[in-house]
């Protein structure tokens, strides 16, 4: 049986390891595990941070990286609009970030799923500046969130090898 374009090669469906699945933001059991609400503080700092900490930020695995906004209301459907291109989607923020520091603006919570380094934080972070900015806004900061680190399973029990 030949491989579709949509299908795992024959080997790897044999010899390969699982894809693992993708992170689902709307997820309950996500904790924040790095943040920056500093505009001052780059991003591998609040990185190397967040990694030294608990609950401890793990490089390799995915996150859902939230930017929070104030924005004017007018705008709120543009910046939609104009993030959607790079697959954010509008997230939903924790009690204490629904007040925005800005008169007459709305704190805008925007989210999407990817593996998060310095570079591309800092990226995103420029990104969301930029757009808040063009739309009359300010950036509030971001945050990235992840599952806990479950317990390890006990050892398995069944023969040694010897």
């Amino acid at each position: 049986m030949a491989a579709t374009h949509k299908s795992r090669p024959w080997f790897l469906r044999i010899f390969g390891t699982k894809i693992p699945t993708p992170l689902d933001a709307g997820r309950s059991d996500l904790v924040v595990v790095a943040e920056g609400f500093d505009d001052a503080e780059a991003s591998s700092t609040a990185l190397e941070r967040a990694a030294s900490t608990e609950p401890e930020f793990r490089a390799e695995s995915e996150v859902v990286l939230r930017h929070h906004l104030d924005l004017p209301e007018g705008s709120v459907a543009d910046a939609e609009s104009i993030v959607a291109q790079d697959g954010y989607v509008r997230g939903v923020g924790r009690p204490e970030d629904v007040t925005p520091v800005v008169e007459n603006s709305v704190r805008v919570v925007f989210e999407r799923v990817q593996v998060l380094d310095a570079l591309h934080c800092s990226q995103e972070r420029s990104r969301m500046a930029g757009l808040a900015q063009r739309l009359g806004g300010s950036v509030a900061g971001w945050d990235a969130l992840q599952p806990p680190i479950l317990a390890e399973a006990p050892p398995k029990r069944g023969r040694r090898k010897s």
